[in-house]
């Protein structure tokens, strides 16, 4: 069998020194010196996606002055999240046959031709192309990077490192609207596709440097047909949601059309992934009540997740008048909700290896923000949105990471990459449907909500200005001057309050489902007893396709078995 460039053959059952269990069987863990530099590695590559998701939207108004199409405007967005929320799934499953450092590679490689690409855009179709081929990359940033975070720390101990990968969604979370109003005010919008170059080329330079893993050898294939399903399955969807719904109508006959692809897709890709050999999404895990819970209630949170992070930063614009620059800065608070609970929470997981009681807390937290959200108003005074925002990022520091550390402490080695990718996958179609739903909650409740001032003040809906307000025309509602102004606000703060509380339901379902979580004792390292992963653990039957076999990449630190 041939090996992959920067490996080198399989070495004896043995193994090298220090690299884990004889038999190769099981995950090879790190010194605490080793993971923190893999890390700072794999964060570079987590970093490219996270900053993709707030620096762009402060740049759109711009380029749509400059590239046109503003009927095509939300397709920059919905082109890159359709790609990298149907590609994750593979990705995750590649870098299970392929090893985590070249597909890694792979991912951020593609993701910086679609950067330097859309950068290079000369008019919308060209942009919106290479957003999706930008996507098709950052699908795999998340997936694999947490893949590798899996590999190289037991999940007894993953809840020391926790604070750092707050660190990358904190940082971008206000790094993204910071330089995406800066760029775009300063040398232009292209910069927001091209600030991603160094960085991923950075990743790239370390991941080679200090990212040496072993790579187990087994015979595999890659299920294309259950890819191709997946893909056309989640298009349709999002097609649905993003393009027929809200701009067509969710009952005309081609919506239809696409919901019903949808689920004949689905029901296909789970016919396929059953007899597949290598099937991208094992349909065994679902048998796992660890996982399946946790794909549940992580899907369930992204839904309300994703939905604020978006429309709190439409809220700080279009109601208190705030900039871009000024909003990201607002969000704060929220980033050090997110640092305190994740922080504390994986401390607290390292030292008790119990986790159950953080999604549980976490979903409570987020309920309760979610209906303080709901009450927001016109003239709340800020320290009371901060209050508000603290709590909505605090609820997340309890789940994002807790989640994913109690699926891959339950599955066997060898799905380590699926499941986390999964894990990935189905948070992202969360938010992805969040998005669009809260989308269309806004939208008509604008509307409604216009009506139903201008009648109650006597003025026409066409009069000083407010004709045509439009949800996400941030600067034609704060150009407005007047009675018209305060009247479109109170609608606006209005319609904004019900898109909150349609989120507060779902995230008590989710609280309901994390009750059924249950807690498997948290490996605490390579074949260690008493977890799922260690000899005559629970549940996590040793993987017969490896052999023994193991090959180690050829650059960086070898582990030290510590």
């Amino acid at each position: 069998m041939t090996t992959p460039a920067g490996d080198v053959p399989p070495v004896t059952a043995a193994g090298p020194a220090g690299a884990g269990t004889a038999d190769g069987e099981g995950p090879q863990y790190f010194s605490h010196r080793q993971i923190l530099v893999i890390l700072f590695g794999v964060m570079a590559g987590m970093l490219l996606a996270a900053l993709d998701q707030g620096i762009v939207g402060t740049a759109l108004p711009r380029i749509v002055s400059e590239l046109g199409g503003l009927d095509r405007l939300s397709w920059v967005v919905t082109a890159y999240l359709l790609t990298s929320t149907a590609a994750t799934p593979l990705w995750g499953k590649i870098s299970d046959l392929y090893g985590r450092r070249l597909i890694f590679q792979v991912a951020i490689g593609i993701f910086l031709v679609g950067s330097a690409l859309s950068g290079l855009s000369q008019n919308m179709t060209q942009l919106i192309g290479f957003r999706a081929l930008q996507g098709i990359g950052g699908g795999g940033l998340f997936a694999i990077a947490l893949s590798i975070i899996g590999d190289v720390i037991p999940p007894r101990e993953r809840g020391r490192y926790q604070g750092y990968f707050g660190a990358v969604f904190g940082v971008s979370s206000v790094a993204g609207p910071l330089l995406g109003g800066w760029f775009t005010d300063g040398p232009g919008w292209r910069w927001i596709f091209y600030i991603n170059l160094p960085v991923g080329l950075a990743a790239l330079v370390i991941t080679s440097a200090v990212l040496r893993m072993p790579v187990r050898r087994r015979q595999h294939r890659i299920d294309y047909l259950g890819a191709a399903t997946i893909v056309a399955a989640v298009s349709c969807l999002l097609l649905y949601l993003d393009w027929r719904g809200n701009e067509f109508g969710w009952t005309e006959p081609v919506a239809l059309a696409l919901l019903a692809g949808f689920v004949v897709l689905s029901v296909l890709f789970v016919a396929v992934e059953v007899r597949s050999a290598e099937p991208i999404i094992p349909m065994r895990l679902f048998r796992n009540p660890v996982f399946s819970i946790g794909n549940l209630y992580g899907f369930l949170a992204g839904v309300a997740m994703f939905g604020a992070i978006i429309f709190l930063p439409i809220y700080l614009q279009a109601v208190k008048g705030l900039s871009p620059t000024a909003s990201g800065l607002a969000l704060l608070p929220a980033i050090v909700g997110i640092f305190s609970t994740s922080i504390s929470s994986g401390q607290l997981i390292s030292r008790t290896g119990r986790y159950k009681i953080y999604p549980i807390i976490g979903s409570v937290v987020l309920a309760f923000s979610m209906f303080l959200l709901s009450r927001l108003a016109v003239d709340t005074p800020f320290w009371q949105v901060a209050v508000y925002e603290y709590l909505f990022g605090a609820g997340l520091g309890f789940t994002l990471q807790t989640i994913v550390t109690a699926i891959q402490n339950a599955v066997e080695f060898r799905d380590m990459g699926a499941a986390t990718s999964s894990a990935t996958f189905f948070r992202q179609m969360g938010g992805s449907i969040g998005a669009a739903v809260f989308g269309a909650v806004l939208s008509s409740r604008l509307a409604h909500y216009l009506a139903e001032q201008f009648a109650r003040a006597g003025i026409q809906p066409g009069a000083g200005g407010a004709a045509g307000v439009d949800a996400n025309d941030v600067q034609a509602i704060q150009r407005l001057a007047g009675p018209v102004k305060n009247l479109v606000l109170g609608a606006f703060t209005n319609a904004l309050d019900d898109v909150f509380l349609v989120g507060v339901p779902f995230v008590v379902v989710a609280f309901v489902v994390s009750l059924f979580l249950k807690e498997v004792p948290l490996r605490i390292g390579p074949g260690a007893p008493g977890g799922p992963g260690g000899p005559g653990g629970p549940g996590v039957p040793a993987d017969p396709t490896t052999n023994g076999e193991v090959a180690v990449e050829t650059f960086g630190t070898k582990p030290s078995g510590s």
